[in-house]
């Protein structure tokens, strides 16, 4: 080989490394107890503040929040438990549930613990990267810690490649899912499909029952379902309270359920994160006035 194009060719070696995608690792897994799954790098972002609203301060879904706590715990604890789908009305606190439901399981004597000492991992993955779930599970079934995979605002509109990567998981595969891995999602449909796709599918097939028990196999495969529902106005009225008395708001109560009933009638629904929103509004407000 001349030795005039070595040069060359080790530029063209160089270029070639920085193109082709790193080897996926979990490196820094220890150093946090949330990540978001990044595929295209192969790596865990870690999270240092996760943002959801205490477990205790969610109102108007008692059952739900004691089902998906204690599994959650049981988890935690190395014991059996259930993947889980959240579904239902918007803005009735599915996602802050499971944010909730982690941060407590990694409490030490009521306490949260130290960075990267949490019993269970939270990670985060897109819809979009259902695909890339083999290769994280791959990642994570060798290792010592305890893992919650976590999708949000989860839906299909066809049996594309992430309906089937996802039932996969679910299913197990050959290799079966890893016992220290489970998987919550959160969606607006009971069945993670619009309902007109699915009656389309049951009009039109020569076996209809067949057809919609395809459709709804993918929900059925999660242990937990969990229903979340618009809230009466009652409960949205303690939603409110709750947050004003956790902000220590100075307002008299007509005055706080009058404001809270305006705002609710402008956004044209009632749920805990229109009672969120309107007290973040009414405590810049009041701080504004005070100052």
């Amino acid at each position: 080989m001349d030795s005039d194009q070595t040069p060359l060719l080790e530029r063209i070696a160089t270029a070639l490394e920085r193109l082709s995608p790193p080897p996926a690792t979990l490196e820094g897994v220890d150093m946090a107890d949330a990540f978001v799954w990044l595929p295209e790098r192969g790596r865990l972002r870690p999270v240092t503040h996760v943002a959801h609203v205490p477990v205790d301060l969610l109102r108007g879904i008692d059952q739900q929040r004691r089902i998906l706590v204690e599994n959650t715990q049981h988890f935690a604890c190395g014991l059996p438990a259930n993947n889980a789908m959240l579904w239902g009305a918007r803005g009735m606190g599915k996602s802050s549930l499971v944010k909730g439901a982690h941060a407590l399981a990694n409490q030490i004597n009521g306490q949260p613990c130290a960075p990267g000492e949490g019993r269970v991992a939270l990670i985060e993955i897109q819809r979009e990267d259902l695909t890339s779930l083999p290769l994280l599970l791959g990642l994570l079934r060798e290792n010592p810690r305890r893992f919650i995979l976590f999708c949000d605002d989860l839906s299909f509109e066809k049996e594309d490649r992430d309906y089937k990567a996802l039932k996969s998981v679910l299913d197990g595969g050959i290799a079966g899912r890893p016992e220290n891995v489970l998987f919550y999602a959160t969606s607006n449909r009971r069945h993670l499909m619009p309902r007109d796709m699915i009656e389309n599918e049951r009009s039109t097939a020569i076996n209809p029952s067949e057809a919609t028990e395809e459709k709804v196999s993918l929900s059925d495969r999660f242990g937990l379902w969990l229903g979340f529902y618009s809230c009466e106005q009652d409960t949205y009225a303690d939603m409110v309270r709750a947050y004003a008395a956790q902000r220590g708001l100075t307002i008299t109560e007509a005055d706080l359920m009058a404001r809270a009933n305006e705002w609710a009638i402008t956004r044209g629904s009632r749920s805990g994160r229109v009672a969120f929103q309107f007290i973040e509004d009414l405590s810049a407000r009041l701080s504004t006035a005070a100052s």
